[in-house]
Order: structure tokens, then sequence, then C-alpha cells
């Protein structure tokens, strides 16, 4: 018990040491050691990249996940270290309630059978939100809450003990000088100014000793540099395939839509409805050469777009492929991403479509997931 009480008390009286240097520098009434100006520069460095990663974690966040319920409920179940509960997305939630009014209203309408084929659209676009979140957490979100929460840490603990370490460096050189100034005055014994200068040497080594841990630390703020792009990628790799996918499925609905209008438009449209989203080849390829062409063709057609009008029935041009595609009927050829096909078209073939050839193996590609080489 005594010893606890000596070390509390001994403990405290450092505290209230380092206090009063720290206080008599900010007011100037003591001198201060400055750090190497390497240190000072990596130190810099790291603030910013510790204030940077912080806003565009916390961006990132709300960009994924604008609800600040839902991201305060992600936040305790991460702490509890609970796995959260798989919450529906917007538009699968949306897509769900289309259906049930389809259901109400009659499947067999015009109506309802279009509310069937808007309702699942939207939830493959809610499934494909919901790989883009579960990606994003994994290879962008997790890892700059890593370095947050783990390596800067350590970084800060340290850089508190180096500061330490420095008031400690800077009470025992104040002690020296006054030894020194007591001795000139033979008011002090050079016993004392011998322990003060023993005392100046140990803090002096402890502080080198640290200044070097935090350097080395600290230039590992590069590494972390290297780690946060390789994120940055997949978080745009990420990005990209999530919007190629849902521009991909908008295409397809406004083809339903339009078979949809054409249906509806007919000479006996009291019986006609829309066809079956399901038995249609949902998510399947470009309409067949008679069938009516997309309202979206009037409009100004996309550089890629162009590319291929371009190409001639007979002409072959090698495409390089943008992302992984599975072929959704035995019309269409599925890609892997990176890979090099041959690619052409033919006479009034969709514009969205090309025929990609792949050794023995043919089929109908989206020209969203090619790349056309010259």
């Amino acid at each position: 018990m005594d010893f606890n009480v000596k070390k509390l008390a001994s403990g405290a009286g450092v505290f209230f040491t380092r206090a009063v240097q720290f206080t008599e520098e900010k007011l100037g009434q003591a001198e201060k050691t400055e750090l190497d100006p390497h240190l000072e520069n990596l130190i810099t460095r790291a603030d910013c990249t510790k204030n940077w990663t912080e806003k565009i974690l916390r961006q990132t966040e709300v960009l994924l996940q604008p609800n600040p319920s839902a991201r305060i409920e992600e936040f305790i179940y991460d702490k509890l270290d609970k796995k959260l509960p798989s919450r529906t997305t917007n538009p699968e939630l949306l897509g769900q309630y289309m259906l049930e009014a389809a259901n109400e209203f009659g499947p067999a309408t015009p109506y309802g059978s279009t509310l069937i084929t808007v309702g699942e659209y939207q939830k493959r676009l809610g499934g494909a939100e919901r790989e883009l979140l579960q990606t994003s957490a994994a290879t962008f979100l997790t890892p700059l809450r890593n370095f947050l929460e783990g390596d800067w840490r350590t970084i800060s603990k340290e850089r508190r003990l180096l500061e330490n370490r420095r008031l400690d460096l800077d009470i025992c050189k104040a002690r020296l000088k006054k030894a020194k100034q007591a001795e000139a005055k033979a008011a002090l014994l050079s016993e004392e100014v011998d322990k003060a200068e023993h005392e100046l040497r140990v803090a002096q080594t402890e502080f080198d000793r640290q200044a070097e841990v935090t350097r080395l630390l600290l230039e590992g703020i590069s590494s972390t540099h290297l780690n946060h792009l390789r994120c940055l990628q997949d978080f745009g790799e990420a990005q990209a395939t999530y919007y190629a996918q849902c521009h991909h499925y908008m295409q397809d609905l406004q083809r339903e839509l339009n078979k949809c209008a054409n249906a509806v438009s007919a000479p006996h449209h009291t019986a006609a409805v829309c066809p079956d989203p399901v038995s249609s080849a949902f998510l399947s390829g470009p309409s067949s050469p008679g069938a009516t062409v997309s309202s979206s063709s009037s409009q100004k057609p996309t550089k890629l777009a162009m590319e291929q009008t371009q190409l001639p029935g007979t002409g072959n041009r090698k495409a390089k492929v943008l992302y992984d595609y599975d072929a959704h009927d035995a019309s269409e050829l599925s890609l892997l991403a990176d890979e090099l096909i041959t690619v052409y078209t033919v006479p009034g073939m969709d514009p969205d479509w090309l025929i990609g050839e792949r050794g023995n193996e043919k089929g109908k590609v989206p020209v969203t997931y090619l790349e056309l080489l010259s």
C-alpha cells in the first residue's frame, strides 16, 4: 500500500513538473527543444493523412448509406463485433411493393403486368446495389477504419510518449542551467551539478530513442498510402461494375416497356397484356430485326454506339472485355474481364449489341461491356 502511494505521488510529481514546463514554454519563459526537420515533416504528413482519411471515410459512408439511423446501427453492430442483419435495399423494397400491387390489380392486366416487369428489374437493381455495398465495405471502408483504429492509435501513443520525453529533456536542461548558475555563486556543491548532468544524459538518451521509434512509425505512412491506393482502385472497379450493371438492366427494361406499349396499342388493346418478364428472357439480349426500335434510338448515339454502326456486316474488330458478363440464354456469349474477343455487327441488329466470337464460341454481347480496339 505504501509503495502504491509513493508511486502515485511520484507520478503526480512528474506530471506537475511537465505541466509547469509546458506552460512556461507556451508563455515564452522556458526554452523548448525543437524536433528534427525531417521528423516534423513526417508528423505534418501523418496528420494530413489522418484528417483526410477520416473525411473520405465519413463521406463514403454517407454515399453508400444516406440514412443516418442505418449508419448508427451499423456502427453499433461493428463496435459490438456482431454481424449486421441483412437489410433490404430501397430498390428491392420498391420492387416488392410493385409485385404486391400487381397481384392486387391483376397480373393479367396491362398495368399489372407492367408493374411485374418493372418490379422485377427494381429487385435486380437492388441486388446490384447490395453487392456494391458489400464489396465497398470489404475492400475500401474496412481498410480505412483499420488504419484509423489501429496504426494511427499506435502512432498517436508513441507521439505522446515522445512529447513527454522532450519535456523531461527540457526540464533536465533547465535544472542543469540553474545548478551551474548556483555553483558559480558558490551556493551549490559540485555534486549537484554532476547529478544534473547525469540526469540530462539519461533524458537525452531516452528522447533520442523515442524519436527514432516515432520516426520509423511515421515513415510507414508511405506504405499506408500504397495500401489505400489499392483500396481506392478496388472501390472504383466496384462502382464501375455496379453502374454498368444498372445501365444494362435499364436498357433491357426499356425494351420490355416498349413491348408493353406496343401490346397495349394493338387493335384489340382491351385484351392485350405485356409480355411476361420471366418468359420473355428477363435480362435477355436484343430484339429481333423486325422488332420495334426503342424510343431512345432517336437520341444522340454514344461514342461506342457510333463506332459500332461503322462496322460493316463482314468487318471484324478486336474488343477488350471491361467486366465479367454471364450469358442469359443460348444466343449470348459469356465474357471474362480483360479478355480479347472478335466482334462484328449484322444489318438490322440492335445497336446496343454486337456478335462476339472467341475461338469456336459465338453469341451476342452487350457493347457497354466492351472497349473497341483500333
